[in-house]
């Protein structure tokens, strides 16, 4: 058993700077027992990509990630032949192919002849392994990151269905690569589109949402050393009263630990309506929600 129990997922994740809370814990904890992956929705910026990082810390197991995006396929995803290799290795054994095809009386028999030998050219030798054949080939257990599926077509969501519920894929000219050690699998999404029904019963769901007032000053306190409470108590406070804003994009935790490290770097010791003016840039990633942050300025600090 990786993980003794919730308890221990929380002290694992914690030792390598990540501050779970107890569902988050709890869902990892019957993800690994299970062997089931973890599909995790939420806003971007929430810690859903960070989940992934940390477990390959804690796990000291290597991450691979695919990212994915529209128009994503097999090729670039699972695996491609090595056209250029499996034609340099044609030319330096040509004398080799032509003793092959010499007693050959027709282009059909010489074709017939050729096609015996596929095998050898469609074979591990000339398979360039991609993230998720990677994964499932891996001399030891892995964590794959599915990063961002929601921005993948339907079709490569259904393709993805036989390796989150057999850990296998199928390569024609090869058969059916099963996983030598079942990866702990991660999939986030932001919510582009919904996912199917299929891939949620194949999944543990999670959603992580920004975090409580709490957890965020622990976070804080945690990644960015030496700051001082009373200073991270205001400033969650600020970014709390930010996020219920109508913003196009509200803050992330790491906008706000990038606001923190910016209040230190300026060596700044209190918040006020100047400080954030100062520094809104840092939180507010379109123009929009920064004129509409600074027409409330003095509200955020009553």
């Amino acid at each position: 058993m990786i993980f003794k129990s919730v308890e221990d997922v929380q002290q694992k994740l914690e030792a390598v700077d990540y501050i779970p809370s107890r569902e988050i814990a709890t869902v990892v904890y019957l993800a690994v027992a299970a062997g089931k992956p973890i599909l995790v929705e939420g806003p971007a910026g929430a810690g859903k990509t960070e989940l992934a990082r940390a477990l390959s810390r804690c796990l000291n197991r290597d991450k691979i990630r695919l990212q994915c995006y529209e128009g994503l396929d097999e090729a670039k995803a699972l695996y491609e032949w090595e056209y250029a290799k499996q034609l340099l290795y044609t030319q330096m054994i040509k004398e080799k192919i032509n003793d092959l095809l010499a007693d050959t009386g027709s282009i059909a028999e010489a074709v017939d002849r050729i096609a015996e030998q596929e095998d050898a050219f469609f074979s591990e030798r000339f398979l360039l392994a991609r993230p998720l054949l990677q994964a499932i080939t891996a001399e030891h257990p892995v964590v794959l990151l599915i990063d961002e599926v929601d921005k993948s077509d339907p079709e490569f969501e259904a393709f993805l269905l036989e390796l989150l519920s057999e850990f296998q894929v199928s390569i024609p000219e090869i058969g059916i690569q099963k996983a030598r050690h079942i990866p702990l699998v991660i999939l986030t999404s932001n919510n582009y589109r919904d996912m199917s029904d299929a891939l949620k019963r194949r999944c543990i769901h999670l959603y992580i949402d920004y975090p409580h007032r709490e957890l965020e000053k622990r976070i804080i306190t945690l990644k960015i050393p030496g700051i001082e409470e009373r200073l991270v108590d205001k400033l969650v406070d600020t970014i709390n009263r930010i996020r219920d804003m109508d913003l196009k994009k509200r803050p992330c935790i790491s906008e706000t630990l990038d606001w923190a490290q910016a209040l230190m770097i300026l060596q700044a010791k209190d918040l006020s309506p100047e400080v954030l003016s100062d520094t809104l840039n840092v939180i507010c990633k379109y123009q929009a929600d920064t004129s509409l942050v600074r027409a409330h300025m003095d509200s955020l600090f009553q």
